[in-house]
């Protein structure tokens, strides 16, 4: 029986039924879990994630932006550090610029940053930062001791002016709370220029016109990592402004004429390309400013809409309710007990990491941008965006299957939306906000629909997946397909990274076997099972890796295989990428030497040095991220330590695990090793505390680790649940001695989804000692 910790049986909400959309399930009492969740977990160093308040999968990210020091060109232009800004907040900083609307969580490249709202008192400033003769921009201090967060608010101590500022939001509106200290003049400051990442190129267009003295609508384009990316607003006062204006800083008008600085007051509308507004108040001391700001990648009426539909009132308190009580919905669909608190707060920041992409990208009315820019109807789902497909396919997806069935349905049928808009016939490989950004490699939508079609998850068209999957799969001229068909590999000389993209492309073709096999298209799958085994032209066994070879058939000479530079790998090298082969892990086995040596070869590389030079200039392989050889920080090896399960050392699998779960993650803002990227580094780590991880998604399998949980209740989204007990838990139990599902020994170390999924309890005997 699943027994809540005593500290868990605390604070009950109960849930607004005010939201039009707040469901029967959500109205009723539930554990509060967000308590365990905290939003700074990652905020340091290389995590890229925002502290600032969403919603599940919400299409707002309502988060502070950061600068610690900022460098000036020749005529004023700041240019700040850039990678380290992916989620546009490092905690090391001590300034706030603003508050924008949208951000990503966790990616290894940077866009978004919509819209900044800045609340100032005094002298009206525009300019953001310092200025150039040194005078102090429009920015205000904070101290972390004055600021906190929570799954769904957010809330700092500007400390410059004195102001309170709240955050709080619905899906889509942004709803923000000033509290302003003195009797004074205050201003609020639209920033439309401020943009994470190259800030002063990316905007194409800004435009923003007046509606009243408390409504004001407008849009930008950009052209960032999106190529063209529209978001449009509406944004309302809690009260009416007494006077407006605008500064343009365009470099060049139509003319040619150089017009850097143009400044109108009250003129209703205002066009350009870098554009700050500004809103004049007058406030008496202790009086809040509310203001809501509603997005849309449609239109400002489809902004209005929205605005309407969410909150069209001024409770600031019931939108951060309902925000919690979203958030506690998705928390309590896996409850667990752990062995501390700090396992606790870790665990449940992971899951929260985990329902913050992909995003909901469409109006409430169903409308949204394609990725042919038109305007589209979802008929049928929702429609989604943020597809990091490279990182996520591992196991973010695969963890849907269990907590968010649905939603990945839904998913699924917008990546289909996706490749009957695209004129290269693709599903997406990389997409955000109506672009394909093609980055990374592989073609890994395959991959999450074969893991959904084999766990029966869905009702999208399989059919039609299937098509769009062999479809994209024959697209000849992208990343080397074309001669991955024609020499059965990717000849290095004619595309870099050749074996990542060998091998990333047998796994998808794999995948798209098991679809034509599931739908008993025995010609499709004997195509792709045929490509599947491509990845074998490129393994050396003169040497033991896998190496990059030339279109003569010769392999690559001056080859090393540490070197994560131009060894044909993509963020990795030959001992961690060349292990990806999830989909023949016997067959990679065998070519390595078999069962004893492949698992010397693992043991070397968990163990061995690793020259600082042969990571430098890499930026998603940091130090913090790496044991020995082995790089959790990034993806390419996530599976690894469960590899050991195929040889005979299956315990090792056990260690290796525990160790990465007390090392790589934890409770604290550099509890992330690397890049959350999008999710699928805390995936990793809830799957693994569980007890299991799918290694080969497009399988229903999931193979056996050493879980961190105490005991842990799955429920699922077709009433049954799945408990896990793990008895004689503790921090030096750390091997398993026997797995029973269902009162019966499991034999062998995989577990099957579909039988997982009929409900029942999973129980772990944990042990100090390895069964040998």
């Amino acid at each position: 029986m699943f027994r809540l910790p005593p500290y868990l049986l605390c604070l009950v909400l109960i849930v607004s039924c005010n939201d039009k959309k707040a469901t029967p399930s959500s109205q009723n009492k539930v554990i509060d879990l967000t308590q365990h969740v905290n939003p700074f977990i990652g905020t340091s160093k290389m995590g890229h994630v925002f502290p600032g308040a969403t919603t599940p999968f919400g299409m707002v990210q309502l988060s502070p932006q950061t600068h610690m020091e900022v460098m000036y060109d020749s005529i004023g232009n700041y240019n700040p550090l850039t990678y380290e800004y992916c989620a546009g907040y490092q905690y090391k900083d001590s300034t706030i610029i603003g508050f924008s609307h949208t951000n990503f969580s966790g990616t290894g490249h940077s866009d978004l940053g919509d819209f900044l709202i800045m609340p100032t008192t005094g002298n009206l400033n525009l300019e953001p930062l310092r200025h150039i003769n040194g005078q102090k921009g429009f920015y205000s201090t904070f101290s972390h001791d004055k600021e906190s967060a929570e799954p769904g608010y957010y809330q700092v101590d500007l400390d410059s002016y004195g102001i309170k500022a709240e955050l709080t939001a619905s899906p889509r509106v942004g709803f923000h709370q000033y509290t302003f200290p003195n009797k004074e003049q205050a201003h609020i400051i639209l920033d439309m220029m401020y943009n994470v990442y190259h800030h002063d190129q990316k905007n194409v267009w800004t435009f923003i016109r007046v509606e009243n003295d408390s409504l004001i609508t407008g849009y930008r384009q950009t052209k960032g990592w999106a190529r063209t990316r529209k978001v449009f607003f509406a944004l309302s006062f809690s009260k009416p402004f007494k006077s407006y204006g605008h500064k343009k800083y365009d470099k060049k008008g139509y003319n040619g004429f150089y017009r850097r600085f143009e400044e109108d007051k009250n003129f209703p509308e205002m066009a350009g390309k870098d554009i700050r507004a500004y809103f004049d108040f007058d406030v008496n001391a202790g009086e809040k400013i509310q203001l809501k700001m509603a997005l849309s990648n449609v239109s400002t009426q489809g902004a209005l809409k929205n605005l309407e539909a969410e909150i069209a009132h001024w409770n600031f308190n019931q939108i951060k309710n309902q925000a919690k009580a979203d958030w506690n919905l998705e928390l309590s669909k896996i409850k667990v007990d752990m062995l501390s608190k700090d396992q606790l707060t870790t665990f449940y920041t992971a899951l929260y990491h985990t329902n913050l992409s992909p995003i909901i990208y469409e109006d409430v009315d169903g409308n949204y941008r394609g990725l042919d820019q038109n305007i589209h109807q979802s008929d049928g789902f929702t429609n989604y965006t943020i597809f990091s497909l490279w990182d996520t396919y591992r196991a973010l997806h695969p963890l849907f299957n269990l907590t968010q069935p649905q939603r990945n349905n839904e998913m699924i049928k917008s990546m289909l939306a996706h490749q009957e808009q695209s004129v290269h016939g693709m599903l997406p490989i990389w997409s955000h906000y109506a672009n394909e950004n093609w980055c990374m490699i592989g073609y890994h939508a395959t991959s999450i629909i074969a893991d959904a079609m084999v766990k029966n998850i869905g009702d999208f068209d399989q059919k039609q997946a299937l098509n769009a999957s062999v479809t994209t799969a024959n697209v000849d001229y992208f990343e080397g397909i074309g001669d991955y068909k024609s020499y059965k590999y990717v000849p290095e000389d004619k595309s870099l990274s050749s074996v990542s993209k060998t091998l990333e492309y047998a796994y998808n073709d794999w995948c798209i076997a098991q679809m034509a096999k599931q739908l008993k298209q025995s010609n499709t799958q004997k195509s792709f099972e045929e490509r599947a085994d491509y990845y074998k032209n490129v393994f050396d066994a003169s040497i033991g890796f896998m190496r990059p070879r030339l279109s003569s058939g010769e392999f690559k000479t001056d080859f090393d295989a540490m070197d994560t530079h131009g060894q044909g790998f993509i963020e990795g090298n030959a001992w961690n990428y060349g292990l990806y082969v999830p989909h023949d892990i016997k067959q990679m086995i065998e070519l390595k030497g078999g069962k004893e040596q492949f698992s010397l070869h693992l043991d070397s590389l968990f163990t061995m040095e690793i020259d600082d030079k042969f990571i430098e200039k890499t930026e998603d392989i940091t130090r913090d991220g790496i044991i020995g050889n082995y790089v959790h920080g990034n993806e390419p090896g996530h599976h690894i330590p469960y590899l050991y399960n195929w040889t005979n050392d299956a315990h090792k699998t056990q260690a290796r695990v525990r160790m990465i779960m007390d090392r790589m993650y934890g409770p604290t803002v550099e509890g992330l090793c690397g890049n959350d990227d999008a999710g699928q580094m805390s995936a990793w780590y809830i799957f693994s505390a569980l007890g299991f991880y799918p290694v080969t998604p497009g399988s229903p399998f999931y193979d056996l680790g050493s879980p961190l949980v105490k005991e842990a209740r799955i429920t699922l989204s077709n009433g049954n649940t799945i408990t896990i007990t793990a008895n004689n838990q503790s921090e030096n139990n750390i091997y398993v001695s026997e797995v029973k599902w269902n009162g019966k020994t499991v034999n062998g170390l995989q577990l099957n989804h579909n039988e997982l999924t009929n409900g029942g309890e999973l129980v772990f005997e944990m042990s100090k000692t390895p069964r040998l």
